[in-house]
This record gives structure tokens, sequence and C-alpha cells, in this order.
């Protein structure tokens, strides 16, 4: 082994026996290898002294490895592509990395890419700058291209050599969605050349670059179908791919995220070009997109998750969750059934306790299903299924919750019950083991004055359905201990979701906004609006499903509960819209009993019911004068604005992220706007208080000014300005 560079260094070159030479990223300061610009330069180092010893005749093959187990890299450094604020510093930072990896394609010994582990963006664009590469077969190994889902496109030669590698279509279902494949997927479509066993992936990554090195490796490219060769190979089979690609780009986006139209100009225009010529528009369109509005939005949401992610909840930095590795849940119904297939995914052991054989039975039923989803979705084995399903277990009775690091109740939703079954699942349980409720609406502290140990008592407040939505509330309640809340919050994380902490209230935090935003969706009906008026509005503003829509998901029994639940709660400015008052009181149920707004048959939505305007007639008026988009989209925007600001006024929640971070991850709030407060800074607090008073002298109490953002005005101060963090 000789000419090693010093050590330390991060990459690293040295060349091996047989005159292999690596090149090896491993940062010491990192828990994954990053591409950010230090690293990039002593990359370009490492790529000099390589071409130097390939011109020498000192190596016949360059191996670029991590030394990191399970992770390759994981892209560029997103803070500092948050900084950039200048798009021809963005350009020439782009311009930078394209001609590194350029220098990467130029060397005249092949070139290897051993990817074992997480490979994104950077990472992936620096493997295509190689002539090879080859993929781990271990389940972490997954490659993507994840730079749209931030607002710009892969600048450092993926939008340019991916399409040219595997094909027009295979690259766009990537560049388009930013989605993660596995290796044997990556080898399918010709991303990679070979999958090696995870066990001895180094020495077989070795041994198929000697091979190269020695003319032995006699690889081939997938077979493509003729229906692939046509449309990527013909001028109008490309044509028909764009066309079809912008009109799924359009109706998944609306047009708000520019990024993926500007691939695919981008690629239209470029695909048969000389790289050069579109590396160079790759570069520009990248630095415009970098610096776009939108891009910084989902960069600053992008963050936000990250933060969630390396947090633990609670303030104190020395304190540490307890381990979860037995869980209880109570009751076993589609809810508590979702939980325990969670956790039980995640490799916990899961008592299921119910008082009933059947709804025990029921709840098994519905994880088996959701694991079997699993095995369809090719994201289980179904051994692995029956090894996780295997760590479920249920009955009738409490002596099952005494192993249980933590119990999490998710009970009918009455507060007598929950105050009982709590009690007496404390009595069972270890003392350090941490209660949970997963009310949605009952104070957490009325349910702890049952407790003898209030302290180990909080929320988990899972979103339904559990398995798809990724925000999970930690209700802290009064007397709830930081260990307690630290245990909720990492256990949140392991189980793969977005912890956001609140503070006990009504609705918490996302139920509470989410509420004035739909009622006054039936006063918009009560004043003259249409169904699909309101909810086209909203989904035009951003928003993945219209208010009406939203409510027959829900379920309109749920819906007209919880709206009464924040009245009684909140006063009169929560008063239920007479519109919605009359729909409760007609029988419909929403999408789960086939009518609401709309109409459902096995499940689909099949329209606006066309006699729902019949059934609602005693509660609507005629349409009033003014009441068009911007009437629309302001009267809804706003009430959830103002009542993000009560919560922060209140202490709910401590920061304008924390609002933003639960409203995109529990409702779906159009994250290329970046979270709900960051948009209203855009308006600035003298401009909402202005729009609110004007809305308060129209429509009366239900728009009063909350008393924070009157001040927020007079300090000429944003959200996140007056709350940090």
């Amino acid at each position: 082994m000789t000419e090693p560079s010093p050590a330390g260094t991060n990459p690293r070159f040295e060349i091996l026996q047989r005159a292999v030479g690596v090149i090896t990223f491993d940062d010491p300061e990192r828990k994954v290898n990053v591409l950010d610009e230090d690293v990039m330069r002593t990359f370009a180092a490492c790529v000099d002294t390589a071409r130097a010893a390939a011109r020498e005749g000192r190596i016949r093959v360059l191996v670029i490895r991590s030394g990191k187990e399970g992770s390759f890299i994981a892209g560029a450094d997103v803070d500092a592509i948050a900084h950039l604020e200048d798009p021809e510093e963005a350009e020439q930072k782009i311009r930078l990395g394209q001609a590194i990896f350029s220098e990467v394609a130029s060397v005249s010994v092949p070139t290897v890419a051993a990817v074992d582990g997480i490979c994104l963006g950077g990472g992936v664009e620096l493997s295509l700058a190689c002539s090879h590469r080859v993929a781990s077969d271990r389940p972490e190994t997954r490659l993507g291209l994840p730079e749209v889902m931030l607002g710009f496109l892969p600048a450092w030669g993926g939008t340019t050599r991916l399409p040219r590698l595997v094909g027009l279509q295979a690259a766009l279902d990537l560049l388009l969605t930013g989605k993660q494949i596995p290796a044997s997927k990556a080898r399918r479509i010709g991303l990679v050349d070979e999958v090696l066993p995870a066990g001895i992936f180094a020495d077989k990554a070795l041994e198929f670059a000697e091979n190269l090195a020695e003319g032995r490796w006699t690889g081939r490219p997938p077979r493509r179908g003729l229906a692939a060769r046509v449309l990527d190979g013909t001028p109008p089979g490309r044509a028909l791919v764009f066309r079809m690609a912008r009109k799924q780009v359009m109706r998944t986006t609306r047009g708000h995220y520019p990024a993926p139209l500007r691939i695919l100009e981008l690629l239209k225009r470029h695909l048969k070009s000389p790289v050069e010529e579109s590396l160079a528009a790759e570069a520009r369109i990248g630095a415009e997109l970098i610096v776009s509005p939108v891009s910084k939005n989902l960069v600053h949401v992008f963050l936000m998750r990250e933060a969630a992610r390396k947090g633990t909840g609670v303030a104190d930095p020395d304190v540490r969750p307890r381990p979860v590795e037995a869980m209880g849940v109570l009751g076993a119904g589609v809810m508590g059934g979702g939980i325990a297939q969670l956790a039980a995914y995640k490799g916990i052991h899961v008592y299921m306790k119910d008082i009933r054989h059947e709804a025990i039975t029921g709840g098994l039923r519905h994880a088996r299903e959701l694991f079997d989803k699993a095995v369809a979705r090719r994201r289980l084995t179904p051994r692995k299924a029956r090894q996780r399903m295997e760590l479920i277990s249920g009955g009738l009775e409490m002596h099952g919750l005494r192993p249980s690091d933590v119990v999490v109740e998710a009970v009918v939703e009455r507060m007598d019950v929950k105050r009982q079954v709590l009690a007496e699942t404390e009595k069972v349980v270890r003392p350090d083991c941490v209660l949970a409720t997963n009310t949605s609406s009952l104070s957490v502290d009325a349910m702890a004055e049952a407790l003898e140990r209030p302290e180990r008592f909080l929320g988990m407040h899972f979103f339904n359905p559990v398995h798809r939505m990724p925000l999970v509330e930690v209700v802290r309640g009064s007397r709830s201990d930081d260990v307690s809340v630290a245990t909720i919050y990492a256990l949140a994380l392991r189980l793969g979701k977005v912890p956001v902490v609140v503070g006990d209230g009504p609705g918490f935090l996302v139920n509470r906004i989410l509420g004035p935003y739909l009622n006054e969706a039936g006063h918009l009906l009560a004043d003259g609006a249409r169904v699909d008026e309101v909810d086209r509005v909203a989904l035009d503003f951003g928003m993945p499903m219209g208010p009406l829509r939203l409510i027959d998901e829900i379920g309109i029994d749920v819906a007209s509960h919880a709206g009464r639940s924040l009245h009684e709660a909140l006063g009169n400015r929560l008063a239920p819209s007479p519109v919605l008052v009359r729909l409760s009181e007609t029988g419909r149920l929403g999408r789960k009993g086939g009518l609401g707004f709309y109409r459902y048959e096995k499940g689909r939505e099949k329209g606006v019911d066309p006699e729902i305007y019949r059934v609602l007639a005693p509660a609507l008026g005629p349409r009033r004068e003014g009441l068009d988009e911007r009437e629309i989209r302001l009267r809804l925007v706003a009430q959830m604005i103002a009542e993000a600001a009560r919560a922060l006024e209140e202490g709910i929640v401590r920061t304008a992220a924390a609002v933003d971070l639960a409203m995109i991850m529990g409702t779906g709030f159009p994250p290329f706007r970046g979270g709900l407060l960051r948009f209203a800074d855009t308006l600035h607090p003298r401009g909402v208080v202005d729009r609110l008073r004007e809305l308060h002298e129209r429509y009366g109490e239900r728009f009063q000014v909350p008393r924070l953002l009157e001040e927020l005005a007079e300090r000429d101060q944003g959200f996140y300005d007056a709350f940090p963090g």
C-alpha cells in the first residue's frame, strides 16, 4: 500500500495491492458522509492524485467507497444550500461541483462507485460520473435524487447523466419524484452494474474492480422491452413521454412546484445535446431554482424535520429517554391495532389489552392486514412480516402489561372510561413505566388526576390512519416530567413519526387550528358558496384536500363532536356553522357511510352529491356580495393564522416552527409555502391584522383579532422573529 493521504483526511486516497486505487469517504465529525465545500475540494485533490497515478500506470482501476457501514454518501450540505441567495454565486458553486465530477468521468482507468448503504443526491451524482457502479444487498442500501423535494434539481450532473444511462422513462421516475429505490431495482433499470452480498461487500467490490482492470467483467446492460425502446429511442416516443410526464406533474402539484417542470424543460431541450451543453443548462436552471422562494420554503421544512429528528422534546440536554423494548396498547380497535402493528414493524414487543375477545381478534387481523400490504409493496419479505407479526400478542388480562416500558391507551373517547382504565393499568405496570393517552380532544391533566404518578403520564396523539400520517403530538401535561416526555418523543421517532411537543389544551394544536378552518368552510356555504368552489380554492392554495372533502374523510359524526368540544372550550367564536349543524342532523357519515358533501362508491369519491343543497337548504342563504375566490381563500387561511396566534399566546407551543411542522405533517399544509406562520410572515402581521379587522367588521366575533397579532403588528415583528427556535 503506497501514497496514502494524510491520516484523518476526508476523503482519503490510497493505492492497494494489484494497483487498485481507492478514495474513501469517512467524515470524522458526522454519522453520515456529506458533500460540503471542504469535502468536495479535498475530493478534487484526491481525484487529481488518482489521475496522475493512472497516467503513470501505478493504478489500473479506481474505487470510490465509504468507510461508514451502512452509508455511502447522504448528499450535499443542505445548510449551505439554505444560505445561498445570489443566483450567480449558486451557479458558480454548481459549476465547481460539476467540474470535479467531470474530472472523475475523465479518469483514464475504470472507476467504480462501491455503494453500501444510503446513497442520495450528490452521492448518486458522484456514482453517475463513474464508469461503473456496484451496490450491496443490505436493506439500507437505497439510491435516490431527492433534490426535487427541496425545490431544485440534481445539478452536479445528475439530470444530465441519469437519462443517458438508464433511459428517459426510468430517469424521470427518479428525477420527478425524489423516490429512493433499493439496489435490486437499481440493477433492473441499469443504475448499478452488480448487486453484491452485504456481508462481504468490501472484498467483492475490490474483486469486481480487479476484474474490470483485467478485462474479465462481461456484464451487460439490462434488456428493455420494445415499448421502452420505442418510447425512449424515438422522437415521437420521447415527445409522448414528456407530454404524459408533464400532465402527471400538473395533476399532482397543480403547478405550485417549479422544479419538476424545469427538469422536463431541460431534458426536452438537451437530452440529445452534448454533455457539456446540458451541464451548462443544468447549472443555470439549478441556480435559479435554488434561490427561488419555493426552494427556500422547502429547505426550511426539511431543516425543521431534521431538527425534530435530532431533538429530545425537552430543553435539558442531559435528559435521556428510557429505552422501549416492550409496549402495551389499551384498546384493540383500528387505532390500537394500527399502533401495535407500527411498533412491531419497528421491532418492539407489543401486548394489546381489551375487554372483548372479538376486539383482540379484530386488532390482530388489522395488524396482519397492514403487514400483508407491506409485503405486497415489497417493503418487507413474507418471512420478516411473519417474524414481526409474532411480536404482537393480546388478551383480556392486565398481567400481560407488566413488562411494558410504555403503555399507550387507545380506548373509547370518554373521560370516565379513560380515567378508570389508566388507573387500573398504573397499579399493574412498573413504577417507571410511562403511560400515554392517544386522546384527540380530552384533557391530559384531567386524566392525570386519577393517577398516583402523574409525572409518568402524557399524551401521544397519533393521527389516523396510523401507518400513513407522519405527525405525533406529544402532549405534555402540567405534571409530566422531562424523562417521560423524552421517552415518548424518542419512541415516536423510532416509529418513524415526526413528533411535536404541545401543551394540554382544547384540541391540542392541529385540531384546534383545523377546527376554525373547517367551520369557516360551513359558513362559506351558508353565504352562498358551492361545495366544489370552496374545495377548489383550498386545493389551488395548495392544500391536499378541500375542507368539505376533509370533513367527509374525518367522518361527519367525528367532526361534529370535535366542533362541539371546541365550542364549549373556546366560546362563541367557535360556534358551529348552521350548515355543519344541519349536516350532522341528517345521519350522513361522510366517506365511511357512502354519503356526505360528496357521494362515495366502494370508498371512492364520485363527485358532489347533487342532493346536498336540498338537504342543507334550511341553513343556506343567498350568495353574499363580494364572495369570490379571494374572499374564500382569505377567510379560510385567516382563521388558521388567528388560531395559531392564540395557541402561541397561550403557550400550547413555544415556537413558530413547531406550529408549521405540525400543520404540514398533520394536515398537509402546503410545504411550498414553508408553513402556516412562515406564510403569515410573508403577509406581515400588520397585513394579517388589517385583513382580520376587515373580516371582523363584516362577519363578527369569529374574526376577532388575537392580542398577540396586534402586539406583533405594533412591534413590526414576524412570528419567526418573536418565537424563534
